[in-house]
């Protein structure tokens, strides 16, 4: 069985069913997560189709998560949305309101930085009603926006999402250090070093774990305290660990829908490009530690 096709992922989900884990919306969580808890996000960046074969087959199994669409043609889709959302799917926002608004600016219209935030919470503004006329919306996760030199988060620091009756960001409310979190991210489980931003905020800030790519885990232990840190390469090392009881019970499960087909052309596709392009997200992340290398 090759990885990143539906029989995997519904194997994936099996695993975590029998070892008694409960998926839960990111909205379910933050209002009284389980004991033992899968958080199943879908970050809908692309091939939109792609997010209702795997809302139908999480829906088939008793499954709900929560879908993340952009404002873009290759994401936002009316009919989509409203069809994940009766199938009993979280709906949120895939902000990336400050980065758009960033390239505008580059294509001419010179603002200060003060006017680019106000142009992008506006941006925002506008995009989560029109979300919110098709179905409710109380969550919001960032668009990595790799392209772009601007972290969307960026808006949190002049705006409170808060206020526009937003209950949750993960970036923001969720403890990874207590919570495991899992991305396929370059369509690997270990694509930190291929990630812009993807990545939880704890491993951002944890340069010893850098450079831990084998499968399993490995234990780091420092003067203060002893962590583990977890390390797949392929759903099956997951699906193997889940089966070992290896893994902790809090786990952030990020998914990009447009990864899993059981399609061979549209499967051999995502593979080649995404190969392409974590060539090039590398040497963005390269670039982007250099740069910090030489202003410390």
């Amino acid at each position: 069985m090759p990885d990143f096709t539906l029989h995997t992922y519904k194997k994936l989900l099996e695993t975590f069913l029998s070892k008694n884990y409960s998926f839960q919306t990111f909205s379910q969580y933050l209002k009284e997560a389980a004991h033992r808890s899968v958080i199943l996000r879908h970050d809908v960046d692309a091939r939109k189709m792609n997010s209702l074969e795997t809302a139908r087959l999480e829906y088939q199994m008793g499954i709900a998560g929560t879908y993340y669409f952009r404002m873009v043609p290759e994401s936002f889709d009316e009919d989509v949305i409203r069809k994940t959302h009766e199938m009993g799917h979280e709906i949120g926002y895939h902000y990336e309101d400050l980065s758009t608004c960033a390239a505008c600016r580059a294509q001419g219209r010179k603002e200060s930085q003060d006017q680019l935030i106000a142009d992008a919470i506006k941006s925002f503004r506008n995009n989560l009603e029109i979300l919110r006329r098709i179905v409710p919306v109380k969550t919001i996760c960032m668009h990595g926006s790799p392209l772009s030199r601007w972290d969307n988060r960026l808006l949190w620091q002049y705006h409170d999402y808060r206020d526009f009756g937003i209950s949750g960001e993960p970036y923001f409310d969720l403890d990874f250090d207590s919570i495991l979190y899992l991305t396929d991210t370059g369509r690997r489980w270990d694509g930190e070093s291929v990630s812009v931003r993807d990545k939880a905020l704890s491993r951002q800030r944890d340069e010893e774990t850098e450079g831990l790519i084998d499968s399993g885990m490995e234990e780091h232990k420092d003067e203060k305290q002893r962590t583990t840190v977890y390390r797949f390469r392929s759903t099956f090392d997951i699906i193997n660990s889940a089966e070992t009881n290896s893994l902790p019970d809090k786990i952030m499960l990020t998914i990009h829908p447009q990864r899993w087909t059981n399609k061979p052309l549209p499967w051999l596709w995502e593979l080649i490009w995404q190969n392409v392009k974590n060539i090039g997200k590398a040497v963005i992340v390269v670039g982007a530690k250099e740069r910090r290398a030489a202003c410390g």
